[in-house]
């Protein structure tokens, strides 16, 4: 592998200006972005430039495009927004406005420019460039700039990063901005559902839009709304009946509160548009319920950024550097984007006609078009949506022979009970009986298990920790016990949703097949820890609700030395032997260091931080952060690096430590633990279905092979089944991580962004790909978050 690996040290922007801009809506994340491109840029020798007011500050020149340095970008990562500024520019349009920009952009020999925006801004950035050549010998005839001018700036590259919370641009998983999009809308829809519960009210819900649905479609996915309008999914004609009946029969089920979700886009089959008051009329005048509309609106742009939204902005702004170093003059245009967890650079003009293709598809009625098109994260939320919205009577569904058992092993974590929903309500539809297990293993070898009905789940979505009850105790010991109680309540196949314990139970109970019959059913394990140290998975269910909870108490704590100055924080965070929480969180929260077990340090290093925050004290940034994981060194404690930083900083900054604990395991889940949790546990049961048909052989069911018992994990760009047997050698069954861990390749990103010399793999780093068409018959190969 040496001889493969790239390193961005053999990268000089020596010599290089680069300027980054934010254009069109504002997004949360966009300030992380800029930063990124700020501090990077600076890192590898260039210049970097703010141009303040999107293209408007360029076309305007002066005062709007000014030099950057390393700290006019502190504290900016927690801000939602744009501080540089954003405006939608008509003069940008003509032509005469850019040839203005142009001019101010060569007169400070800036040939690289970074936009951070949505498709409108990104088009007009690649028009520029393809014009940046007529545009100079436009400046060199009318004498405002000399031929060596236009000669020394003959190229114009140009790297895009899409900031918008709609997620409406084709190519990219995820937009900077969405996530925390999100979370506003799950804020309110959670604080609603309170009020609508007492009142027993339906609540119709206006989300952002225009074009996209995914908002709307997410946010009714992640609190389970009984009803959601997209533009890209009309309801059928006769669509108001069904949705009365369907509110209706919610009620009758004791549900006391119905939730719809609007996307402001929504139309119906003949384009006519669908409002929320419309659909608020409808359901008082054909039910007579107490009905009330509530429109999110600029709400959901606000706020801090998420911990995604800040990763992702951190990881974009920095892949944006490479690729603005890599690029030739016959590099086109890209955009620097995620696929499952991994950064890519895909053509920008690709990614623009996708998404407007996706409009035209709309606008012609080609509704499945529009959809495929989107790409597969939008498709599989919607799926997953109709999975689990349509409940079917008891006559359409096949009563099945079989009966699952799904069971929640080892800490809580959030998310977990969104999961048991969804894999109850998909079981049922597949016509399976459903059991739920009280406390773990314990629990089911006491013979706690019964049956768990549709209704029962209701709600699950949105409530922290584990309602099913948890405990870390492992099968072995009780595996007779087990075998039997499988034996009573003919289990035919298992479920379980937890972290290393689940993992390691599995095993046990794929060891002890061969004396117990009963244990001869297909098993899946959902991973689902706040430590993220499960061996098969990059990500499990509840690390994205710490990372939130880790990040906001980190902004409270960064605040609260805005007063005092010279200020060092040492916060220790979760995770066993597994250093995801501390690494990233620090990257989220803009740490300046962060210890864990799997980067061994010693005594130099310790004293190599602390003279690193004794030279950050000098400077405008008074205040530092450092990270521990709770076991990264049994001598290096929390206690003994705060009295050694206390002691070497003495006279030039003080020291605070705070223990985070169990907060971090608690709170409502993030909406992407919501949906993760959803959409992997509905691909469990559909997993489990396949196997119970495959296994089932003269009247029972019978499973003694390896790939009976899997993990569900997701690598890299997919969610992917892997036999537990397999992933053995993946493991450190000692420490309880897995051998490989993927995000130690994002450490480095956090140490170039808190100013130390590091070395950074980039081999991983994106050859421009080309986007991807998926075929009408591309749904089922994976699922991409």
């Amino acid at each position: 592998m040496s001889n493969t690996r790239k390193l961005f040290e053999n990268l000089s922007g020596a010599g290089k200006s680069i300027a980054v801009l934010t254009s069109g809506g504002d997004a949360q994340g966009m300030n992380g972005a800029v930063r990124a491109v700020v501090r990077m840029g600076i890192y590898v020798g260039a210049k970097v430039y703010f141009i303040h007011e999107g293209y408007q500050g360029m076309v305007d020149g002066g005062d709007n495009i000014k030099e950057a340095n390393w700290e006019s970008v502190s504290s900016m990562l927690q801000v939602g927004g744009t501080v540089i500024g954003s405006a939608r520019c008509s003069d940008f349009r003509a032509r005469e406005g850019r040839v203005r920009a142009a001019f101010h952009l060569v007169s400070r020999g800036i040939t690289n420019l970074c936009v951070i925006g949505g498709d409108g801004s990104l088009t007009g950035a690649n028009l520029f460039r393809e014009e940046w050549a007529g545009l100079l010998q436009e400046l060199v005839q009318s004498g405002r700039i000399d031929q060596r001018s236009a000669d020394s700036n003959s190229v114009l590259h140009i790297v895009g990063m899409v900031g918008s919370i709609d997620n409406d641009f084709c190519g990219t998983d995820m937009t900077i901005g969405t996530d925390s999009a999100l979370h506003r809308i799950m804020e309110v829809v959670d604080a609603i559902m309170t009020t609508a519960q007492s009142h027993q009210r339906t609540f119709v819900l206006e989300v952002m839009g225009r074009h996209c649905g995914y908002l709307a479609l997410v946010s009714a996915l992640a609190c389970g709304a009984d009803w959601v309008f997209i533009p890209e999914m009309p309801p059928k004609d006769g669509w108001e009946e069904q949705m009365c009946q369907k509110l209706s029969e919610n009620r009758a089920d004791k549900k006391r509160l119905n939730i719809i979700i609007v996307a402001e886009g929504a139309i119906d089959s003949s384009n006519k548009p669908i409002s929320a008051d419309y659909v608020k009329d409808l359901v008082v005048r054909r039910l007579g319920y107490d009905t009330r509309v509530t429109i999110l609106g600029h709400v959901q742009r606000g706020g801090t950024p998420s911990a995604f939204d800040r990763i992702l902005a951190s990881r974009m702004g920095v892949e944006a550097v490479l690729a603005l170093l890599e690029a030739s003059p016959g590099t086109p245009a890209c955009v620097v984007s995620l696929c499952g967890n991994q950064a890519v650079r895909l053509p920008l003009m690709e990614c623009v006609q996708m998404t407007q293709d996706v409009q035209k598809a709309m606008d012609e009625k080609r509704f499945d078009d529009a959809v495929r098109l989107r790409g597969r994260s939008f498709e599989n939320n919607l799926n997953t949506y109709k999975l689990l919205s349509h409940r079917k009577t008891d006559t359409e569904i096949p009563q099945g022979p079989f009966t699952v058992a799904v069971l929640n092993v080892g800490a809580p974590a959030a998310g977990m009970n969104a999961a048991v929903r969804s894999a109850v309500r998909v079981g049922i539809t597949e016509g399976h009986r459903m059991m739920a297990v009280q406390d773990g293993f314990e629990g089911f070898a006491k013979g706690q298990i019964k049956e768990i009905k549709w209704g029962d789940v209701g709600g699950w979505t949105g409530q922290g920790g584990s309602l099913l009850g948890t405990k870390r105790t492992l099968p072995a010991k009780h595996i007779d016990k087990i075998a039997e109680q499988m034996r009573i309540h003919r289990i035919n196949a298992l479920l379980v949703i937890g972290g290393f314990e689940a993992y390691l139970g599995l095993q046990e109970l794929l060891a002890a097949r061969d004396a117990h019959d009963p244990l001869c059913v297909p098993m899946v394990m959902v991973p689902a820890t706040v430590s993220n140290n499960i061996p098969g998975s990059d990500l499990c269910i509840g690390a994205d609700t710490a990372l939130n909870a880790i990040t906001s108490t980190c902004d409270r704590i960064k605040q609260s030395a805005s007063g005092t100055k010279r200020r060092v924080f040492i916060i220790e965070t979760m995770g066993g032997y597994c250093g995801y929480l501390a690494s990233v969180g620090g990257l989220a929260a803009g740490a300046d260091a962060a210890y864990i077990y799997e980067e061994p340090f010693d005594i130099r290093d310790l004293q190599i931080n602390v003279e690193h925050l004794r030279e950050k004290m000098k400077t405008s940034i008074q205040r530092g952060l450092v990270l521990r994981n709770e076991s990264c060194n049994d001598n290096y404690t929390t206690d003994f690096i705060y009295q050694l930083y206390s002691e070497e900083g003495k006279g030039v900054f003080d020291c605070r430590k705070n223990v985070l604990g169990h907060m971090q395991q608690g709170g409502a889940p993030s909406p992407f633990d919501r949906n993760f949790g959803t959409k992997i546990a509905a691909k469990a049961m559909q997993w489990i279905s396949r196997r119970l048909k495959d296994f089932y052989q003269e009247g029972r069911v019978f499973a003694n092979t390896e790939d009976s018992a899997c993990l569900l994990g997701m690598r890299r760009r997919a969610l992917v089944f892997q036999p537990v047997t397999q992933l053995k050698e993946e493991t450190d069954f000692v420490h309880r991580i897995p051998k490989e861990q993927w995000w130690l390749k994002l450490r480095p990103l956090m140490k170039i962004l808190a100013k130390y010399r590091t070395s950074y793999d980039i081999s991983d780093s994106g050859q421009l790909e080309h986007v991807t068409r998926p075929r009408a018959r591309d749904i089922e190969i994976a699922i991409t978050i």
